[in-house]
């Protein structure tokens, strides 16, 4: 798709449920790809993009109907840790984008023939940190200083012309006051996704404030959560709904915990296909799979909700 397809994300909100991808990470590490550094599958988009597009191509042959880049951890300032200079981490942004497109046309030429659409992620400060603060929040900055960290990708990535911007895995409402004005005037629909814990976001607010701050914001198409267990999504996906009067967007990982230290998750998976119906009935329009949910499980959500 094009990047017209932008309004056309918005109609199928309205019209129904969109699909959406799955993990990214573990789709690259499950090809053999190293991802332990500091950079995540952000170092490869310049050392290996043939490998995103094949990650995106996987769960869009899957089932999946929008692809999330590959930028949740690429940062202008996280990049120059590793030696990038501004313009060449400003070319990697807009790849990521891209990439995404090539998948779909890829998609498209091997008989996939539904509208596909691409997401471009902006993931939160601590992301870039890659300690694991992205789950806690509350970094010790300002909302004035978020949004001076988070604007400038925000305007490459708008300028790659992707179909909406995922500001996802959000753990506390100051940050998401500072992406949803680091949007603002950009052009592009975009949805602002959170890391909850219960009732709650990770940084402790609760889901009916942090909700509350996207329902007057005329950029954000959806509202939700994602990279939680799925246990928790059931009540989120219905404060959501009722704060916002928004599509609902859900994507929790397998279940599974992040280990910061160890960098490994632990625990065992709880997500099933079968959780999407409640959500679809609370008001989740976007569902998919974050963390550790792979194409088979996202094959399973695009067949549940095809099937009705």
């Amino acid at each position: 798709m094009t990047s017209d397809a932008a309004l056309a994300l918005t109609d199928a909100l309205s019209a129904g449920t969109v699909v959406l991808d799955g993990g990214m990470s573990n789709q690259l590490e499950a090809a053999g790809h190293d991802l332990s550094d500091a950079l995540w599958s952000a170092r490869l988009l310049a050392e290996r993009p043939e490998a995103i597009v094949a990650a995106h191509l996987a769960y869009y042959e899957a089932g999946a109907d929008v692809a999330i880049t590959s930028s949740y951890q690429a940062t202008f300032e996280g990049f120059a840790r590793h030696g990038v200079p501004h313009d060449r981490a400003a070319e990697l942004l807009g790849l990521s984008v891209e990439l995404a497109r090539e998948a779909g046309r890829r998609a498209h030429a091997r008989g996939v023939a539904r509208p596909l659409w691409v997401a471009a992620s902006v993931g939160p400060y601590g992301a870039m940190l890659a300690d694991g603060s992205e789950y806690r929040g509350r970094y010790g900055l300002s909302v004035a200083e978020l949004e001076r960290f988070h604007r400038p990708r925000l305007e490459v990535l708008a300028a790659a012309a992707p179909d909406a911007l995922a500001l996802e895995t959000v753990p506390d409402t100051d940050e998401a006051l500072a992406l949803l004005r680091g949007a603002r005037g950009l052009g592009v629909p975009a949805w602002l996704s959170y890391s909850v814990a219960g009732d709650r976001t990770r940084a402790g607010q609760p889901l009916e404030e942090a909700f509350a701050l996207a329902a007057e914001a005329d950029e954000v198409v959806a509202v939700g959560v994602n990279c939680c267990v799925p246990e928790d999504v059931d009540a989120a996906v219905a404060v959501a709904a009722r704060v916002t009067g928004k599509p609902v967007v859900v994507y929790p990982n397998s279940g599974e915990t992040w280990d910061a230290r160890a960098r490994a998750w632990t625990g065992s998976p709880s997500f099933t296909a079968a959780r999407v119906h409640g959500w679809r009935r609370a008001g989740a329009r976007l569902i998919g799979g974050c963390c550790r949910v792979g194409p088979v499980a996202v094959a399973g959500i695009a067949k549940a909700l095809r099937a009705t």
